[in-house]
C-alpha cells in the first residue's frame, strides 16, 4: 500500500504525520489547561507546538472525535508514536484569564539534547512540516488493523472509533520544521531535558 501515490497525496500524508512533534511540549500545556487525552474530556483550548526535528519509530494516524467539558464534539486527527525524539521543542498556549486578561504559557526544551517520549498520542486540528520522510508506509489501512504504531486503548472502545475506517501507519518517520495546532496530548513517558517555562502577558508565538 506504500506505492502508487502522486505528489499531492504524499504531501497530504506528510502533513498528517507531523503531529507527533507536538506531543512533547503539548503534554505540559494540556495538563495546565485541563486538556487530558483522547480518552478524557478536553478543555477545548488549542495550543501551538513546534519542533526543529521530529524522529519517530512506530507511527499511527487515525481520525477521532474528542469531547469537551462543555459536551462539544471536536474532530481531531490522532497521531501515535511508540517512540519519539524531538529537537527544538516549543509549546505555546494563549490563556484568557479573568481580570488580568490574555497571557501566554510557553514551554521549551534543551537546544542541545532532544526530548524523548514513548507511547505518545497527539490530537491535532492542524499540522505542517517543511520536509517529511517516511519508511514502510501504509495509507488507507483499516483503523482496526493498525500495528506499526500504537492505538490508544481508550479510543478503541470509543463510539467514534471505526475499526473499518481509514487509517495510516509507518514503521518510522523523520520530519523537520514542524508546526502543529493541538487540543490534547498524552504519553507513557515524557523526558524533557532543560525544561523552561514562561508566563507572559499578551500573545506570544513559538519562534
Amino acid at each position: 500500500m506504500s506505492h502508487g501515490f502522486g505528489r499531492t497525496r504524499w504531501r497530504r500524508f506528510a502533513m498528517v504525520l507531523l503531529p507527533s512533534v507536538g506531543v512533547c511540549t503539548a503534554l505540559g500545556i494540556a495538563m495546565a489547561q485541563g486538556a487530558l487525552a483522547a480518552s478524557f474530556l478536553i478543555s477545548g483550548q488549542r495550543f501551538q507546538v513546534t519542533a526543529d526535528k521530529l524522529t519517530v519509530r512506530g507511527l499511527s494516524i487515525y481520525p477521532m472525535v474528542d469531547v469537551s467539558k462543555k459536551h462539544e464534539l471536536v474532530p481531531v486527527l490522532v497521531t501515535g508514536f511508540r517512540h519519539a525524539e524531538i529537537s527544538g521543542l516549543c509549546q505555546a498556549a494563549e490563556l484568557d484569564l479573568p481580570v488580568v486578561g490574555t497571557h501566554t504559557l510557553t514551554l521549551t526544551g534543551s537546544d542541545e539534547r532532544p526530548t524523548e517520549a514513548t507511547n505518545m498520542f497527539l490530537d491535532t486540528t492542524f499540522e505542517a512540516a517543511g520536509q517529511a520522510n517516511f519508511r514502510n508506509i501504509d495509507i488507507g489501512i483499516a483503523q482496526g488493523e493498525i500495528t506499526k504504531g500504537p492505538v490508544d486503548p481508550g479510543d478503541r472502545s470509543s463510539r467514534f472509533f471505526d475499526p473499518s475506517g481509514f487509517g495510516q501507519q509507518a514503521s518510522s518517520a523523520t520530519l523537520t520544521d514542524v508546526s502543529v495546532t493541538s487540543v490534547a496530548l498524552s504519553a507513557a513517558t515524557f523526558d524533557v531535558p532543560g525544561l523552561r517555562v514562561r508566563f507572559d502577558r499578551g500573545h506570544r508565538d513559538c519562534p
